[in-house]
């Protein structure tokens, strides 16, 4: 089938390069968001997908919106035969959706109909569960709703980030899709429609959403902090000023880690050697990587030797 191919970041490149080593398959374009700044320097860079498009000497419209006039009418003229989409990150107008003869099919990262919305992955960490996956479907107006092709699914390990978690479906889900266009060619696979019981929603995780709770339990902070990892990043404050976290580790026994040590308050620190406690509502957690604000990523042992935080430091 003619493809034309919409996505964005990092994660979608498994998936495109499947499509582009697929012998049934001309990606023939690619849609993806505009060149946006990133980086300390918050130089303009093209997206991911661009890069790779570029770099296979392959189309790159990169519209504002996807209503824009001028997009739809070059999407018409590629005359594509179908689009796949993973995470291109705007909203599809029917007017796009209309123009391909076998609609949109998109890899989502989640076993729908749970955590349909921008951050499914994310969710499945900071909710706890278990078990996640991948799904492709035809995309129609509601937000993730249209009926599934397929799934793979994945275990989600006690201190997987979202971001080692994504890595994982990246690479299954890349192996989905292109299963999946090979089904709707032979007209072999057909898409069912999703139950109309365990629909669950995943918002984007804002910065402000990320800040860490410490008079919550051991386990919610470090659902928290694994599900904020790499983006946007979970943080708290020390002394007024934003202290970035990397993943904790739960320690139900801080006297092993730290001789004669009791329980800690929500937020008290607790420091021997490279070993860092911080309370909770339950027992403390150990700290990892830290990243003080406008410094570099250090060692909560490192970060505690240069602050050396006193009996009534807190962090909050």
């Amino acid at each position: 089938m003619r493809l034309v191919f919409a996505g964005t970041p990092q994660t979608a490149l498994p998936p495109l390069r499947a499509l582009l080593d697929s012998p049934r398959h001309e990606v023939v374009a690619v849609v993806t968001r505009p060149d946006a700044q990133s980086g300390r320097g918050r130089k303009v860079h093209p997206s991911p997908v661009a890069e790779l498009a570029e770099a296979a000497g392959i189309e790159v419209l990169r519209p504002v919106k996807a209503g824009d006039p001028e997009f739809l009418a070059r999407l018409k003229e590629l005359d594509p035969d179908c689009c796949p989409v993973v995470a291109y990150g705007a909203l599809l107008p029917q007017s796009a959706l209309d123009i391909p003869r076998r609609g949109w099919i998109n890899l989502h990262f989640s076993l729908l109909p749970a955590w349909r919305g921008a951050a499914p992955v994310q969710h499945a960490v900071l909710h706890g569960d278990p078990i996640t996956g991948a799904a492709t479907f035809q995309i129609v107006k509601e937000l993730d709703a249209g009926p599934v092709y397929g799934v793979v699914t994945e275990e989600i390990r006690p201190a997987d980030t979202s971001g080692e978690l994504l890595a994982r479906l990246a690479e299954s889900g890349a192996g989905l899709l292109a299963a999946t266009l090979d089904g709707v060619e032979d007209g072999t696979l057909e898409a069912r429609p999703q139950p109309a019981e365990g629909v669950s929603y995943a918002p984007k995780i804002e910065v402000t959403d990320a800040r860490v709770d410490w008079s919550a339990p051991a386990m919610r902070v470090d659902r928290l902090v694994r599900a904020c990892t790499p983006s946007p990043g979970a943080w708290t404050e020390f002394r007024g000023a934003r202290l970035k976290l990397g993943p904790v580790r739960p320690v139900p026994d801080p006297s092993a880690e730290i001789t004669g040590l009791g329980a800690l308050a929500p937020g008290e620190i607790a420091v021997a050697k490279d070993i860092v406690l911080v309370g909770t509502a339950s027992h403390p957690v150990r700290l990892g990587e830290v990243q003080p604000q406008g410094k570099r990523q250090m060692t909560a042992g490192e970060w505690a030797r240069g602050v050396r935080p006193s009996a009534a430091d807190r962090l909050a």
